[in-house]
């Protein structure tokens, strides 16, 4: 059994410190989940399906396309997020210059960070997590551009101009729709999101 074996989505884990974190997040790689923490408190999320690793790919293609000089990074890297860096997300992806990331561990700063990327997943805590809790942790510590693909009604939201934890600008549009990437000069053509429709 392993320590992967004794959490649940959502486990009440109190007190943790962001070096406990880090161990268990540590062991936990090896494992088919992946861990966070924010607001305080562990979260799991489970491998993302085929469909989801897909639009990333797509996405992937679209930045590098138009933006050679940024790489949209969806290896897992993780970020210090949350007030005063006490919290730890993945996001699905992460938009920076090339090379952005060299050097600086599993738990990078966030400076520097032109956007970050999240897709939805089928679990349970997609709409607190991505929808809620990332768009406020992102905010918080000054990530220009959220993207968020909703998998749930097929829609792509763009969150920018951050201030004080929160984005001023929330902009949804469904699939097929023409959606400006702020600050990064890419605008995404979002008719190829229509095959991962469901």
């Amino acid at each position: 059994m392993t320590v992967i074996d004794h959490l649940s989505p959502r486990s009440p884990v109190e007190k943790l410190s962001i070096e406990q974190f880090e161990v268990i997040a540590r062991a936990a790689a090896r494992e088919d989940v992946t861990l966070e923490y924010l607001n305080g408190q562990m979260e799991i999320r489970t491998v993302p399906d085929s469909d989801h690793n897909a639009i990333l790919m797509w996405l992937m293609r679209q930045f590098m396309t138009q933006r050679a000089d940024l790489d949209l990074n969806v290896t897992g890297q993780g970020l210090k997020v949350d007030s005063y860096r006490k919290g730890r997300a993945r996001p699905d992806g992460i938009l920076a210059p090339v090379d952005h990331f060299a050097g600086q561990g599993e738990w990078a700063d966030p400076q520097g960070v032109l956007a970050v990327v999240e897709v939805t997943s089928w679990d349970s805590d997609t709409n607190s997590r991505d929808r809620v809790e990332k768009a406020h942790a992102y905010a918080a510590c000054d990530i220009e551009v959220y993207l968020l693909v909703d998998r749930d009604d097929d829609s792509v939201t763009v969150h920018s101009e951050p201030l004080k934890g929160r984005y001023r600008n929330i902009n949804k549009l469904g699939y097929g729709h023409t959606v400006e990437i702020p600050g990064v000069e890419v605008t995404l053509n979002t008719d190829g999101l229509k095959r991962y429709a469901r």
